[in-house]
């Protein structure tokens, strides 16, 4: 049975709804044999699906971006350590229906690719029951769902079925298509319940692996912390100090830096700041020399979010960018 024939389920009418906590009969059987398993399986897509799209966003980082799911009503989003990259970075989220909204990271496990964030817009938005019995078993159908190739309201995201082929550790492995884009997307069982997140897209577009939500649940509380758990191949811990601004700057004695020269295509430059402007204060610190000024940035590391006050023209203005690499 190929993930093709899973494309019947559309084509056919609903058969009889199951209890949610019910085993479905044909996660049993090798593939499908009548068209009342086809018809099981479709109905119990057709339940599920509605709220795990409701529930499952585009995350957009810089140039790129990537899926993730809400799994409680507050906002909390569980997504891939390689899609957020660090912790505490402001990104931004899109819902089904095209609401764009502000997002922090929190924790990750560079190890395995699990990684947490959270909607800080005050709110009440959909979300999707974890599995926390680690109830999936090999060969169970299971449905994938991400923003593939980034966000597109009129299509929003897409659901591609299949089946789990491998179960090992920190490692779940289906046959679900997936492509760029989906990374962080959830990974369903056909009760609904979010049993993984999409990890790596391998090169067969039918070879992809997922995090099961035993390593979210096993790391929680550092997730939730905001902690850069482990040390693996997802996510590179930071390096206080190896930011790059990119100007310089002269000590006043009415108070502030003067900026005396912006680098050339520089973070700084990217970002407005003149020759001339009159740096005021950075993250809300007030500036008074340069050498705290340099302390405060050794304290920092590449990517790093910052927010810098300062005077031009004798107005005051507010950019918000993040620091280079040295």
């Amino acid at each position: 049975m190929t993930t093709r024939l899973t494309c019947l389920f559309l084509a056919l009418l609903p058969w009889c709804a199951f209890a949610a906590n019910e085993r479905l009969y044909v996660n049993d059987k090798k593939a499908p044999e009548t068209r009342k398993d086809l018809e099981a399986l479709q109905a119990a897509l057709v339940k599920a699906l509605p709220q795990a799209r409701a529930a499952t966003v585009c995350i957009e980082i810089g140039e790129g971006s990537g899926s993730g799911v809400i799994v409680s009503a507050d906002g909390l989003i569980l997504t891939a350590a390689h899609v957020t990259t660090g912790v505490k970075k402001k990104v931004t989220v899109v819902l089904e229906d095209g609401t764009h909204l502000k997002a922090e990271t929190l924790g990750l496990v560079a190890e395995t690719d699990a990684a947490m964030m959270r909607i800080i817009e005050k709110g009440t938005y959909p979300f999707v029951e974890i599995d926390r019995s680690n109830s999936t078993r090999l060969g169970d159908w299971v449905f994938a769902l991400g923003h593939a190739g980034g966000f597109d309201k009129s299509r929003g995201s897409v659901v591609r079925c299949g089946r789990l082929v491998r179960i090992a550790g920190a490692t779940l492995q289906s046959d679900c298509i997936l492509i760029g884009g989906d990374s962080g997307g959830p990974l369903f069982d056909l009760t609904g319940k979010l049993v993984g997140i999409h990890s790596r897209v391998g090169e067969q577009v039918q070879v992809n692996m997922h995090v099961p939500m035993s390593e979210f649940i096993n790391n929680w509380d550092g997730l939730v912390k905001g902690e850069f758990i482990g040390e693996g191949p997802f996510a590179t811990k930071p390096v206080k100090g190896n930011g790059f601004l990119g100007l310089a700057t002269d000590a006043r004695p009415e108070g502030g830096l003067r900026v005396t020269k912006v680098g050339n295509k520089s973070p700084a430059q990217e970002a407005g700041v003149k020759e001339g402007d009159v740096l005021l204060k950075l993250n809300g610190t007030p500036l008074e020399k340069r050498e705290q000024f340099q302390d405060l940035l050794k304290e920092m590391s590449a990517g790093d979010e910052l927010t810098l006050e300062l005077e031009r023209d004798g107005k005051k203005q507010t950019l918000t960018f993040n620091l280079g690499a040295r």
